[in-house]
């Protein structure tokens, strides 16, 4: 007899394993070059827009509802790929961005690095 966790774990069944806020931490990952852009998060409806559009749908915790990377920017993210990690309880998206992921205008949110106790620009 399988449990949900066997078929969570190691079968074919997509069964994303949300937080008690209905969220899951979404990766997303330039298809190109393997650069991490940014985290952000998911719900179950983010997932089924992203899955529908082909485009990165995200939830925003701070406004509360759902959107689509790019879509006041223009700087969207086609998705190529996504994948789960073993226990479904993160997914990685890998995309085609057109344009610089971060709000800041930087291509990545990950542009600082600490080093000696301060933040350090490691790139625009």
């Amino acid at each position: 007899m399988t449990t949900d966790s066997d078929d969570r774990e190691q079968g074919s069944k997509f069964m994303p394993k949300f937080g008690a806020d209905g969220l899951v931490t979404a990766i997303v990952q330039a298809a190109g070059s393997g650069e991490i852009l940014m985290v952000a998060h998911m719900n179950a409806d983010a997932i089924a827009a992203t899955r529908e559009s082909g485009m990165a749908t995200f939830w925003s915790r701070s406004r509360q509802e759902l959107w689509c990377k790019g879509e006041t920017s223009g700087n969207t993210m086609k998705v190529r790929e996504m994948r789960v990690d073993c226990d479904q309880d993160a997914l990685l998206l890998i995309v085609e961005p057109a344009g610089p992921a971060c709000h800041t205008g930087s291509t990545s949110c990950f542009y600082r690095r600490l080093e000696d106790g301060a933040l350090r620009k490691v790139r625009s």
